[in-house]
């Protein structure tokens, strides 16, 4: 892989987290889950900004971004908080595994971004229920 096309995946998972999130926090009452509420409001500007900066990034280097699509497929129902919360914790692994993959596909600055952006998602995994890793992103590359 290139590194602009792992960029452009990471942009495409970004594209799917910004989606998500967006659904899962319409799904969750500011009042009656004001601490799920406030994760859920933070990743997604936090995804946002990263597919923003990705956007940049692939321009920069003479790429065309990947569009969103239309719509994405949920991980789950998400008509309780505890499914609000499991979309949540799935969704952020597949991105960090996304970041994992840029990480290892880049260099110089792209990979500095890539890393913090790594850290950022495996930080917010845990404010989802999600299990430190050594390694968080690795999962699956060889």
């Amino acid at each position: 892989m290139t590194p602009t096309g792992a960029l452009q995946d990471a942009l495409a998972a970004e594209h799917a987290a910004v989606y998500v999130f967006g659904v899962l926090g319409a799904q969750t009452s500011e009042v009656e889950q004001s601490t799920l509420f406030d994760n859920l409001l933070t990743a997604y500007e936090q995804h946002r900004s990263a597919r923003d900066e990705l956007v940049a990034r692939i321009q920069e280097l003479g790429g065309r971004p990947v569009a969103a699509a239309p719509a994405y497929e949920l991980p789950n129902a998400v008509s309780t908080p505890t499914q609000v919360v499991r979309a949540a914790l799935v969704t952020e692994h597949r991105v960090t595994q996304t970041y994992g993959t840029l990480v290892a596909q880049t260099v110089g600055d792209d990979r500095s971004w890539a890393v913090d952006a790594l850290g950022a998602s495996a930080v917010r995994q845990l404010r989802f229920g999600g299990r430190p890793e050594s390694f968080p992103g690795t999962q699956g590359l060889a």
